[in-house]
């Protein structure tokens, strides 16, 4: 096992927004301390700026990097990590550097390992390193790298994707997990789990990031659901079917399955699951209720449901998610054991699957 030599790709000359500046320093944490109890040598870190090709905007927020290392120094390195790209890139379209992607491709067919961490993927895609590949990127744009690059096997439901020589990161601290995979690949699992204590984070975390998923269901132009779909979220705990929502809605199962797929792009069994699961989040987030409790105020049944359904579409057990996103409750919700619709917060809804099909009854 050995360290070897990491090139991290960093703006030089240019304004860098205090925001970027945590996926930069990532990288710099993990293989740039040496830790010559658990590793000598340890990993060879070099930054390699970005040639500027427009000047610096003095008026905004940020921060200057300059480097010894430029482009050609990627050439060589054992592992090639980029970041990000500028939110430009991303959001507006606006053409990535030629030079970097240039140095990206001469890099790969040097035989480096690639990583990128959050939007860093679109290089990756645009240098045509993830063509066939399966590749993540942060939620919020896991679905503009899919459409800008069709070739790509996006997945938005992980934390990072290891697939061999190229290994994509979601955003922010999921750049962390993938930087201490690496080091488990590299290392060993022992230096990586000593190195995650020493950083005071998990060694590994369970689940992806299906569970900070924020996918709201889209807004309905369809005015005739609305009240229904008010009363359906206040009544979770009762057993609905797709013909108590048609009937309250005065339309034929057939017509209300159509309108509301074509609202909001599911199918009432879907839409109902994704409430009953959002519902069963904000209280595991907002009370100490019991699983059974929970299962039952959600409506979707037993404790054993509830971790069923978790573990299916959220990628952690209620348990877990009640860890990773402790709440304070409110003591007369506990003590009274309901809990009322305005008595939780809103739900932070989830990644769905495949719909099932529309005969069957909602849960």
């Amino acid at each position: 096992m050995s360290a070897g030599s990491v090139a991290v790709v960093v703006p030089a000359d240019i304004q860098v927004p205090s925001w970027d500046l945590y996926e930069v320093s990532i990288p710099c944490t993990v293989f740039g301390k040496p830790q010559p109890d658990l590793a000598d040598p340890w990993y060879d870190l070099r930054l390699c700026h970005l040639d500027a090709e427009e000047p610096a905007d003095p008026t905004a927020a940020g921060l200057a990097l300059r480097t010894r290392y430029g482009l050609d120094d990627l050439v060589g390195a054992d592992t090639v990590i980029i970041p990000s790209v500028p939110d430009a890139c991303v959001d507006e379209g606006r053409p990535l550097p030629r030079g970097l992607i240039t140095a990206l491709r001469r890099a790969y067919d040097a035989g480096a390992r690639m990583v990128s961490l959050c939007t860093g993927a679109f290089a990756l895609a645009e240098a045509g390193l993830l063509d066939g590949r399966r590749a993540t990127a942060h939620w919020m744009h896991t679905a503009q790298l899919a459409e800008r690059y069709p070739k790509v096997r996006v997945d938005d439901s992980v934390l990072y994707v290891d697939d061999g020589d190229v290994l994509t990161s979601a955003g922010v601290t999921a750049g962390l997990d993938l930087c201490l995979h690496l080091v488990r690949r590299d290392l060993g699992a022992h230096v990586a789990n000593q190195l995650a204590r020493r950083m005071v984070v998990p060694a590994h975390r369970p689940g992806g990031q299906a569970q900070f998923v924020d996918l709201s269901v889209p807004a309905s132009d369809d005015a005739g659901l609305t009240p229904v779909l008010d009363w359906a979220r206040a009544h979770l705990d009762r057993p609905l079917t797709v013909e108590d929502l048609a009937r309250r809605a005065a339309m034929s199962p057939r017509t209300f399955y159509r309108r509301l797929q074509a609202a909001t792009g599911t199918t009432p069994l879907q839409w109902l699951l994704t409430q009953r699961l959002g519902r069963a989040q904000s209280l595991l987030e907002s009370t100490d209720l019991s699983m059974e409790k929970i299962g039952e105020l959600s409506g979707l049944g037993t404790a054993n449901n509830l971790r069923h359904h978790f573990l299916r579409q959220v990628g952690v057990s209620p348990g877990d998610y009640r860890r990773a996103f402790p709440g304070r409750g409110s003591a007369e919700v506990r003590s009274a054991g309901v809990v009322g619709e305005g008595d939780v917060p809103p739900s932070r809804p989830v990644r769905m699957g495949s719909p099932p099909g529309a005969n069957r009854p909602v849960l």
